[in-house]
C-alpha cells in the first residue's frame, strides 16, 4: 500500500477507538487501543519503535522512541492534548526526517471530532 492509502486505513481505525473512548483519557490508552486496531487490520505495526539519531559519521541511541510505525511507511504521533502546537507539527517532521519516512499523522484523541485533531505532515525529503 501506498503512504496515502495506508493513512485512510490508519484514519478509520482511530476514527473507530475515538467513537469507542471518547476524549480525556491519556496517550497511551489510546494508543494501545490504535495500534490493537491497526493489527487487525492486518497491518505490520510497532509501537514505541526506537528512533536513533545520527549526526554525521556517529549513531546516537538517543531514547528517541516513534509512538506506532505502520508498515515501515508512516508515523504515528498520538496526542491527547487540549491543542497542537507548533513544536507537536516539528516533532513529528523531525521524527520524518531521521527515519527517512514521507508521511506522518499526528493525531490528537482529546478533541470531540476526531476528524479535526488529524493532522498530515510530510516530508519533502
Amino acid at each position: 500500500m501506498t503512504e496515502n492509502e495506508l493513512s485512510k486505513v490508519v484514519i478509520g481505525c482511530a476514527i473507530k477507538v475515538h467513537t469507542v473512548l471518547g476524549p480525556g483519557l491519556l496517550e497511551s490508552a489510546y494508543e494501545e487501543c490504535l495500534f490493537y486496531e491497526l493489527l487487525k487490520a492486518g497491518l505490520n505495526v510497532e509501537k514505541q519503535k526506537p528512533l536513533p539519531l545520527v549526526y554525521q559519521t556517529i549513531k546516537l541511541e538517543c531514547g528517541y522512541r516513534v509512538d506506532i510505525l505502520v508498515e515501515h511507511k508512516v508515523i504515528l504521533e498520538i496526542k491527547s492534548v487540549e491543542a497542537l502546537s507548533e513544536i507537536h507539527f516539528a516533532q513529528l517532521l523531525t521524527y520524518l526526517r531521521l527515519s527517512n519516512c514521507k508521511l506522518g499523522l499526528l493525531i490528537n484523541f482529546n478533541i470531540l471530532r476526531l476528524k479535526d485533531g488529524i493532522k498530515r505532515v510530510v516530508n519533502n525529503l
